[in-house]
């Protein structure tokens, strides 16, 4: 028998998908490219922003992949569906592109310390044609966030905006080597872009990391919702209160309610869930209704009725 759900646990993100997929193809592309430039040129700074291309193609193909599964329906075992995945995939990147970076910057010092002959003609073309492409899907890349927020497409975002900065970086460098013939601006340019990479891979960590934690997203204020529920017709406290994201834009609530036994619980639950979705943008909220004298609270409830009675007699 299928489940009833007030807010469908699936993402239908057409704009995203189809934005990703231009992006994975152009980015695996030059990714070739820079890499066969890296070689015959021998420039680090160029290998290392294909280091970073490289990065780019796997993290859009988990993107891909979370996008797709992020369209699957809940089942008995997955209630939520399978958005989670968005968060775990850029948990990942986010991870991986620290990783890049580290190798960048060890092999970085090696070649301050071993400085190695480049051909930097051949570095420079390359550069060029990588900031055209990069420039191209940070405008794709942000077009499509404007209209749909998806964690992935924000990490792509920095990715390519990091590449952006990159290719100007090697460009940079080869002109420095051109105008001075100091090759030691190579593996200087590189650890910039390892800077760049390891800066990028941690917000999109920290941002993951948060979301896979189950705290309370930053753009709600948990004091400022408990003291709009308390504002409800019938609300006396509330507490156990929990709030969550899924996934991006996708947020779930619980809270439980000591209400006026004189007020139907029922009107009570439906004008929290009201105000909850015309003030907030919150659709999956749980409300428990309970009494401070059955349901079980401890010093709390002893302390709630003690308080609700001292009340009453000062009306009197």
């Amino acid at each position: 028998m299928a489940d009833f759900h007030h807010l469908q646990h699936v993402k239908e993100q057409s704009r995203s998908k189809k934005t990703l997929w231009i992006t994975l193809l152009l980015t695996l592309f030059f990714t070739i490219v820079e890499i066969v430039g890296g070689l015959l040129s021998n420039s680090l700074a160029l290998l290392s922003d294909s280091a970073h291309m490289i990065s780019d193609v796997i993290a859009l193909g988990l993107s891909m992949t979370a996008i797709y599964m992020a369209s699957r329906q809940p089942d008995a075992r997955f209630t939520f569906g399978y958005l989670r995945f968005e968060i775990i995939a850029s948990f990942l990147n986010g991870l991986a592109l620290g990783v890049i970076s580290l190798g960048i910057f060890i092999e970085g010092i090696r070649r301050f310390l071993h400085p190695e002959p480049i051909q930097y003609g051949l570095m420079l073309a390359i550069a060029a044609i990588g900031l055209v492409v990069n420039l191209v899907l940070t405008i794709v890349l942000s077009r499509s966030m404007k209209e749909e927020d998806n964690l992935n497409v924000k990490s792509a975002l920095w990715h390519f905006f990091g590449d952006l900065l990159s290719s100007v970086g090697v460009i940079v460098s080869a002109l420095l080597i051109l105008l001075t013939g100091r090759v030691w601006f190579d593996p200087l340019i590189s650890l910039v872009i390892g800077g760049i990479i390891f800066i990028g891979g941690a917000r999109i960590t920290r941002e993951a990391y948060l979301v896979l934690m189950e705290s309370v997203p930053r753009e709600f204020d948990l004091e400022a919702i408990r003291a709009s529920i308390r504002e409800v017709e019938g609300v006396e406290d509330v507490h156990e209160m929990h709030l969550w994201a899924v996934s991006t834009e996708h947020y779930s609530l619980t809270a439980h309610v000591f209400a006026n036994e004189n007020i139907q619980p029922f009107c009570i639950i439906l004008n929290i869930n009201e105000t909850l979705k015309e003030k907030y943008g919150i659709s999956h909220s749980t409300i428990q209704i309970e009494h401070a004298g059955i349901n079980p609270h401890g010093e709390y409830g002893r302390e709630f009725l003690k308080s609700r009675r001292t009340l009453a007699e000062s009306r009197v």
